[in-house]
């Protein structure tokens, strides 16, 4: 299954592009990922970009409303759509200012990283290293202990 992350803003602290490029790196050897950081606005613009960006694919909005899982139940609920045939699975990061109420409506899934408010650089860094964790769970390396 193909993953994309949609993401608000360009990264701009060096450590979360180090944590950016490492997983992203790690990433392509299981799946096509694509990452795509949207050019930031209103709230509204932000999420019109957001949504025409992830257009054609399940929805999985990051919000620290949504649901607390751990890894393994994001490994489940991955491959629940992978053996419905889905094939592609958007991310939804939004940005500041979180995202627009029309986001969280179109979503396939609200998911939470944290109760905690992350700032959006480091909720992406966290979001790629646990889909980096799953797909060598699912393969059943190593690095998920």
């Amino acid at each position: 299954m193909r993953l994309k992350v949609c993401a608000i803003g360009k990264p701009k602290l060096a450590y979360a592009k180090a944590g950016i490029e490492e997983y992203s790196r790690r990433l392509q050897r299981y799946t096509k990922l694509e990452l795509l950081c949207l050019r930031e606005g209103t709230q509204t613009q932000e999420g019109e970009r957001l949504l025409e960006a992830s257009r054609g694919s399940v929805r999985v909005v990051l919000d620290e409303r949504g649901d607390l899982v751990d890894t393994v139940e994001l490994k489940t609920r991955l491959e629940v759509w992978e053996m419905q045939g889905e094939k592609g699975l958007a991310f939804l990061i939004g940005g500041a200012e979180g995202h627009a109420q029309a986001v969280r409506d179109a979503a396939d899934w609200v998911l939470s990283l944290s109760k905690l408010t992350l700032q959006h650089e480091l909720a992406l860094v966290v979001l790629l290293e646990q889909l980096y964790r799953v797909e060598t769970l699912k393969r059943g390396e190593p690095y998920h202990r």
